[in-house]
C-alpha cells in the first residue's frame, strides 16, 4: 500500500551436516557464522517489531482511542447554477464550490452513534473555520442516516491544502478528535479556476437524493 513499509526478517536455522566443511563449498560459510546466526536473527526480529510498533502508533488518528470509530468522506455539494455531478468523491475544489462532509460514527461494539449518543459533531478547518454536522436521513425516500454538512470555499481563500479534523463531543463531555489521511495527494486542496456553470439550468446532473 502507498506509503507503508513493512520490515520482515527471515530466520536462519542451520543444520549441521557431516559432509559440510566450514570454509568450503559454494556457500563459503566461515567458522563462527553458524554460532552467531540465531543471535543475529533475534536482533533483526526485535528491530522489526520496534519498527512495526512505531508505525502502529503513528497511525492512531482518533484521540482518545477506543471511544468512537469514524468513517466518512468529502463529496461535491450541489450549488445553484453550477454543473455537477454531485455527491461524488473529490479532494480538489475551486473557490466558490461547495464541499459536503459525510460522517458515520460508531461505538466500540459497532452500534451507530447518532445524536442520542453524541451531543455535537464539528468539522474544524485548517483556516480556523468550523461548523457543525447534523445527523439525519439522506435520500428520497431515505436510504441512509449519517452526519453531514457543507461548506462553500470563500473567493478570497488561497490555493493550497486545506486540512481538517472532526471533533465529537459525547454526552458525558468527552471530546473525541479524528483526522483523515495526511498523505499529500489525499489532502483536501483548493485549486485555481472558476466553478463550471450551467447554461440556463439551475442544476445539471442533479440527483434527487442530495448528498
Amino acid at each position: 500500500m502507498c506509503g507503508n513499509r513493512v520490515l520482515c526478517s527471515r530466520a536462519s536455522n542451520p543444520v549441521s551436516c557431516p559432509e559440510a566443511s566450514l570454509g568450503k563449498g559454494r556457500f563459503g560459510i566461515a567458522k563462527g557464522v553458524l554460532m552467531r546466526s540465531d543471535a543475529f536473527s533475534a536482533l533483526v526480529f526485535a528491530i522489526a517489531l520496534t519498527g512495526l510498533s512505531g508505525t502502529a502508533a503513528a497511525q492512531d488518528t482518533t484521540q482518545p482511542p477506543g471511544v468512537l470509530f469514524f468513517e466518512g468522506d468529502i463529496v461535491r455539494h450541489r450549488l445553484d447554477g453550477q454543473i455537477g455531478p454531485w455527491c461524488v468523491l473529490a479532494s480538489r475544489f475551486k473557490r466558490g464550490e461547495g464541499i459536503a462532509w459525510r460522517m458515520r460514527t460508531m461505538t466500540p461494539d459497532g452500534a451507530n452513534a447518532d445524536d442520542s449518543v453524541i451531543s455535537s459533531l464539528v468539522v474544524e478547518l485548517g483556516n480556523g473555520d468550523s461548523f457543525p454536522l447534523v445527523y439525519g436521513p439522506h435520500g428520497n425516500p431515505p436510504t441512509d442516516f449519517f452526519w453531514a454538512s457543507s461548506y462553500t470555499i470563500p473567493e478570497s481563500y488561497p490555493t493550497g491544502s486545506l486540512g481538517y479534523r472532526v471533533l465529537a463531543t459525547m454526552n458525558d463531555g468527552t471530546v473525541v478528535t479524528w483526522e483523515p489521511f495526511t498523505r499529500p495527494n489525499s489532502l483536501l486542496w483548493v485549486i485555481d479556476g472558476e466553478p463550471d456553470m450551467a447554461d440556463n439550468a439551475p442544476y445539471e446532473w442533479l440527483p434527487s437524493s442530495g448528498n
